[in-house]
């Protein structure tokens, strides 16, 4: 056993003959810096949003739905719901908004509302949801 090439973090080691200098430990949280923590969260969040099909907003805009913030939060609340009991493809109902879900990719399929949601049969899909 060699113990001459045991390091630990932070040691700082003088190279040897045919060796590269050692590189200076990572800063931590210097101005500026961003932690993993708060990187990590931001990634989370990122792979957690509900994503809309090119369809399904070609959908909203013809029919003149708009969606805020609250709304979105909610939507990606119901998608996580359906995913956490296993569902693959979801009908969300929220007030007079009809959508359709692909839950294991986190992406609104079609979007419908008001009368179109009257007269529409929903097909291959496995779960609904009722968003409050």
């Amino acid at each position: 056993m060699n113990s001459g090439n045991i390091r630990f973090p932070g040691q700082t080691t003088a190279p040897t003959a045919g060796q590269a200098p050692a590189k200076a430990p990572l800063k931590q949280n210097g101005a500026g810096a961003t932690s993993f923590g708060q990187l990590w969260q931001e990634t989370l969040q990122k792979q957690e949003a509900v994503k809309f099909s090119a369809h399904a907003l070609q959908r909203l805009q013809e029919r003149q739905i708009t969606l805020g913030e609250n709304e979105l939060a909610k939507i990606n609340q119901a998608v996580s719901a359906a995913e956490k009991k296993g569902a693959r493809s979801s009908l969300l109902l929220y007030d007079d908004l009809a959508l359709v879900a692909s839950v294991k990719n986190k992406t609104i399929i079609t979007a419908l509302g008001g009368e179109d949601m009257r007269a529409h049969v929903f097909t291959n899909i496995d779960s609904a949801v009722i968003i409050k």
